[in-house]
């Protein structure tokens, strides 16, 4: 109780900064004292709670209405956010340049007159008096923070849109080819089916399945690797989205691994459901993978956010890849690619991959590699070939920029 205090806590503070700066170059910065200034405060103090409240509600209530808006709006801040951050520099020189100009174009002051003394004693004026010109800066520093501010919605509304469109179309297929070197000669070619952070969720019905299952199936696969983050929402909720998982096909067998969404909506349910659907679940432990005359091991370990006992039990590197066969090539599922710095121990030949979404919305990759040693692609970790695929779906805002959702076909090689 106290974690979720202190993440809305968080969460709230972090939107409420962010829709304060928001507030400042839209609004304040925009428009004068008056009706228009306050309706635009209004509405930002509503989206500043709209972004708490959809991502506790959806959650927590299931108020699912509240996920398109809320998170239509999370990528359209988010957006917002860094182009009015990149307009920052450009707008404070230009601001400059016009103070400038305002200083250059003021008269300069003529030198006094002598003062006349009439007959009475009374001064004359001087002929000719300084006449300031008015200053047209406020205008013109008025203008610029409209320009800025139109800039910056067209293009954030545009990205977005073009992100929400790449988000729900079909994922794209991404063919590897990963050598191993304990790879048997006969298994030269096996070929693994890999998708991960489908996200089967409020936004994501059974329709996203069916599309991801049939794009797995047209590729005839030998092995079936599901690593991670099926779903945003109990069983209860979202069982008939997940139900077209039963039709997946491959010669060898279909696998699921843990990833840390499904410690979020009831991972007990999730692992005896996913397995009623004919997929394996790898929990901390291995398979013999017997093909072409040759043997592979395939292994699978709980997301490293676990916690607790059974299903929901840690990550276990030992249960899963100690007191095994060494001269076997082994293939690790495991959720996080950060988790491959555990498997090098292990001597794992290859880990599969998913949870960073190659970043979902660029720039945000950039974050996601300071936590992450591999964030799209293939990638090597002390000695570990470590490859991470997009995944299928998107979490959070239907939106994806930069980072395709991908299914991946890795095919295995003898070098």
């Amino acid at each position: 109780m106290l974690a979720i205090t202190g993440f809305v806590a968080t969460l709230t503070l972090i939107t409420g900064l962010i829709h304060f700066y928001l507030w400042k170059r839209l609004v304040k910065d925009t428009t004068g004292p008056g009706r228009w200034r306050k309706a635009g405060s209004v509405v930002a103090l509503v989206l500043a709670l709209l972004v708490p409240a959809t991502m506790i509600t959806t959650r927590a209530v299931g108020a699912f209405w509240l996920a398109w808006p809320g998170y239509l709006w999370l990528a359209l801040m988010f957006y917002l956010l860094v182009v009015l951050l990149l307009l920052e520099v450009p707008t404070a020189v230009a601001k400059l340049v016009l103070r400038r100009r305002a200083v250059v174009a003021e008269p300069t002051t003529a030198a006094p007159e002598p003062v006349l003394v009439g007959a009475a004693g009374a001064a004359d004026p001087p002929a000719a008096a300084a006449v300031n010109q008015p200053d047209h800066d406020p205008a013109r520093r008025l203008l610029l923070a409209r320009g800025a501010a139109i800039f910056a919605g067209l293009t954030a509304a545009g990205v977005t849109g073009y992100g929400v469109r790449t988000a729900l179309g079909p994922p794209q297929l991404d063919r590897v080819q990963i050598p191993l070197a304990k790879l048997p000669r006969s298994m030269d070619g096996l070929r693994i089916a890999t998708v991960s952070d489908i996200h089967i969720g409020p936004l994501n019905g059974p329709e996203h399945t069916q599309r991801i299952v049939a794009m797995i199936n047209r590729l005839d696969a030998d092995i079936v690797a599901v690593v991670g983050d099926l779903v945003d929402g109990s069983v209860a909720e979202l069982g008939e989205a997940a139900a077209p998982l039963r039709d997946l096909r491959s010669r060898y067998g279909s696998f699921f691994v843990t990833g840390n969404h499904e410690y979020y909506s009831g991972v007990e349910e999730w692992v005896r459901e996913v397995d009623r659907l004919g997929l394996r679940v790898l929990q901390n432990e291995r398979q013999e993978i017997r093909a072409r005359g040759g043997v592979l091991d395939l292994a699978g370990v709980n997301d490293v956010t676990a916690a607790g006992t059974g299903v929901a039990a840690p990550a276990d590197y030992a249960a899963a890849l100690a007191d095994r066969d060494t001269t076997r090539p082994v293939v690790l599922l495991a959720h996080q690619p950060v988790a491959a710095h555990e498997a090098a121990k292990f001597g794992v030949d290859l880990q599969l991959s998913g949870h960073t979404h190659g970043g979902q919305m660029v720039p945000f990759n950039l974050a996601v590699r300071l936590q992450q040693p591999v964030v799209s692609g293939l990638g090597e970790v002390d000695g570990t070939k470590v490859y991470v695929t997009n995944g299928a779906g998107f979490w959070g805002p239907p939106v994806r920029v930069g980072a395709p959702p991908q299914v991946t076909l890795v095919e295995l090689r003898t070098p």
